[in-house]
């Protein structure tokens, strides 16, 4: 389709209503009565009549089949030019078969499973007419106070933006035009991961050092592995909301990183710029995001009710209008749209094709794959000891988490069908729901004869996600006490968490013989615990965000900097040093952490050379697994900068090995230092390393291991590490 011969076909008003997002209702003959509340009023002031909503151009929320075609055949039955609809929703861990929630995937560290877990969603989600996914969500996440880390995939910089590229890859393939693809849409740009105090919507304030070096990075992996579209965030970025921000889409975005796909604004964050302070009315706030670069409106009226005067009266020119109305027409030429309007709708197919056997198989692997063994005191696995369920989320089909918006919890499988399915007997009581106690007393009455307790605890999914901020991040109190009454049993606890965050888990630990944190497993939650409970899989899951010991820790990174007094400097006094007089400064379970049912030890760690300027370094350890169980181990390297012209993190996550390693078996696995590794951003706008002396770790966490040191540029100084020679083991501690 020659889109640019196409725009000089177009009215004003025709090119204005490719820039407007609207819901599906408005194609309802009786929409005006579908929609109530906010919505309804976001609906009446969008500017949508019966005549023009045969102009717009995408349509938020679609997710079934017969609903694309029809508005899909309506809306082309009505457009003067044969223009199709996109169809855009959030797919963010799954469409039908859900998957667990991003920030458990992450902790799966398995690139390859997030990509076919994305490959998967978009077969589902096409086959249900929609052509674009909100996601990936490259925000970096540091405060389990925000609801929607559940959203993110963690801390780290570089591990984020490996695995939005995956995101990417999954959902896109290698061409749009293929069956099962759809476009990926990464945000939210920019740094909405870090608003003050971890509440949701809330001021972003931070250095551009730390923008440039820690924030952006990620949505620029997602952007060159072809990312088509960028969602615009909800906060302000140095004053200026992300939404109306030059400086972030066009000096950035567009000519930086020279992106030249559609930018859309977020749910009505555009009429939200007047809150903020900087626009006195809506077409005041237009004009401010058609000057940044924002192609289309989400649900705010903004273009519908304003772009056409602004443009008369020339206070936006045509230029920038043609410039966003093509972008959009490119996208959906780029999704073979023009030719197949009806693109990958499969009403018929579409109920085999959800939650089809592979999808849900895979499901249950990545849902293994990603629940963290926090504590395990020779408890798990379990065997055939005589066993009590007890606990809110037993019987729960809560456990889908946020923005599973196609997903049925009536589908989900919750833990005490595994037990029923397996033949395993136990014997049960609920204790409490979620928030509520229905009976402690008979729950530990229950448990009484048992010889270990399964105590499922966590958070109802409405408590994370999008405004799910909270400044308690514990578990509910009635839960927190059923824990301590069976806990006065003396019979091993094995606890199930079910939740989106990271929580202040220190009763919890106290108390608990084993933690498996589960997060939101999906569909296939009941089989994948049961599955670790009993051995079937060892767990192998990493953390990718730190729990704190103290929601006051928050935010909390494992890749700090460093400061003039830290607490273990010798010969200081120890009231003057950089601490907590009432916690530690660590984390309770740190970035990286995660146990097995085997045990791996490490050993061995040696380098090709010491000096980075003669060449890339080859890095080697050996592995063994001396357990009697197969396992998978998350090999970790870590890069520390002594000495910089800027003070630099205590270390940066720069590599890392997911290896199956048999039982009495070894592995060497290799890590190749670049020069590009140890590079970072200078005061003068530059990006490049330092000549110094840097230190290399490798272990099962950010805060065990090995450790060796190198040079750039340097006589590397004849210095044996004493732990350069020294084994570490990680195991079921």
């Amino acid at each position: 389709m020659n889109v640019e011969h196409l725009i000089k076909q177009m009215t004003l008003q025709e090119k204005i209503g490719q820039l407007i997002q609207i819901l599906p209702s408005v194609y309802s003959d009786d929409h005006e009565d579908v929609i109530t509340g906010p919505v309804a009023q976001l609906m009446k002031e969008s500017g949508i009549t019966s005549e023009n909503r045969w102009e717009i151009g995408s349509v938020i929320g679609i997710n079934n089949a017969a609903q694309a075609r029809y508005i899909q055949s309506q809306y082309l039955e009505h457009n003067r030019l044969q223009i199709p609809l996109l169809f855009m929703a959030d797919i963010i861990h799954g469409h039908r078969t859900i998957y667990p929630v991003p920030l458990a995937m992450a902790s799966s560290w398995d690139i390859e499973a997030i990509e076919q877990m994305a490959r998967q969603s978009a077969f589902e989600a096409t086959v249900s007419g929609l052509h674009v996914t909100f996601s990936p969500m490259a925000d970096l996440t540091r405060d389990a106070r925000w609801g929607r880390v559940m959203e993110a995939t963690g801390e780290d910089v570089w591990l984020n933006g490996e695995m939005a590229a995956a995101f990417v890859r999954g959902y896109q393939g290698t061409d749009l035009k293929n069956e099962g693809t759809l476009a990926a849409c990464v945000k939210h740009f920019a740094a909405y991961g870090a608003p003050e105090g971890g509440r949701d919507y809330n001021t972003v304030d931070m250095s551009d050092r730390e923008l440039r070096e820690f924030y952006l990075p990620a949505y620029k992996r997602a952007l060159d592995e072809g990312a088509k579209l960028v969602m615009t965030s909800f906060n302000v970025v140095d004053g200026i909301p992300a939404t109306v921000s030059t400086y972030l889409l066009r000096d950035i975005l567009r000519k930086e990183w020279a992106f030249d796909g559609v930018t859309i604004s977020d749910w009505s964050s555009i009429k939200e710029v007047i809150f903020h302070g900087v626009a006195e009315s809506l077409a005041d706030a237009g004009r401010l995001a058609m000057e940044a670069g924002v192609d289309i409106d989400m649900m705010s009226g903004a273009y519908l009710n304003h772009l056409e005067e602004a443009i008369e009266q020339k206070r936006i020119s045509v230029g920038k209008l043609d410039e966003a109305v093509l972008r959009i027409l490119r996208l959906k030429d780029e999704l073979g749209l023009f030719e197949h309007p009806y693109r990958g709708i499969e009403t018929m197919t579409e109920k085999a094709v959800h939650l089809a056997p592979e999808h849900r198989a895979h499901a249950r692997e990545l849902a293994e794959k990603s629940i963290v063994l926090l504590k395990n005191e020779d408890i798990l696995p379990l065997s055939n000891q005589k066993i009590a369920l007890i606990g809110p989320f037993i019987t729960s089909t809560d456990v889908l988490g946020p923005w599973a918006e196609s997903g049925k919890t009536e589908e989900a499988i919750p833990l005490i069908q595994a037990f029923r399915e397996k033949g395993i007997p136990f014997s049960y009581s609920p204790g409490s729901d979620v928030e509520e106690e229905i009976d402690w007393e008979v729950a530990v009455e229950t448990a009484r004869q048992a010889e270990v307790i399964v105590l499922a605890l966590g958070e109802a999914s409405w408590m994370s996600g999008e405004a799910g901020s909270k400044t308690d991040i514990r578990l509910p109190k009635t839960q927190v006490d059923g824990l301590r009454k069976l806990a006065a049993l003396n019979i091993p606890i094995v606890t199930v968490l079910f939740n989106g965050r990271p929580l202040d888990l220190r009763e919890v630990e106290r108390y608990s013989t084993a933690i498996l944190e589960a997060w939101y497993p999906g569909t296939e939650t009941g089989h994948a615990v049961y599955n670790l409970l009993y051995g079937h899989q060892s767990p192998s899951a990493k953390l990718t965000m730190s729990f704190p010991h103290h929601v006051g820790q928050m935010p909390l990174r494992y890749d700090a900097l460093r400061t003039g007094r830290p607490a273990d400097i010798e010969n200081a006094d120890m009231r003057y040093t950089s601490k907590y007089l009432d916690a530690p400064n660590e984390a309770l379970f740190p970035f990286g952490f995660g146990m097995s049912y085997a045990q791996f030890d490490y050993e061995q760690l040696t380098l090709s050379h010491r000096d980075c300027g003669h060449g890339d370094i080859t890095a080697t350890v050996k592995v063994s697994n001396t357990s009697t169980v197969e396992g998978d181990e998350i090999i970790q390297w870590y890069i520390q900068d002594q000495v910089a012209e800027v003070s630099r993190p205590v270390k940066q996550l720069r590599g890392f090995n997911r290896v199956t390693i048999a039982p009495g078996t070894s592995i060497e696995v290799e890590l190749t230092i670049s020069l590009d590794m140890l590079a970072y951003l200078h005061p003068d706008g530059s990006r490049r390393a330092d000549d110094g002396y840097f230190t290399l770790f490798v272990g099962p966490s950010s805060t065990e291991g090995l450790s060796a040191e190198f040079a750039l540029n340097r006589v590397v100084k004849e210095i044996q590490h004493e732990h350069d020679d020294e084994k570490t083991s990680t195991s079921a501690r």
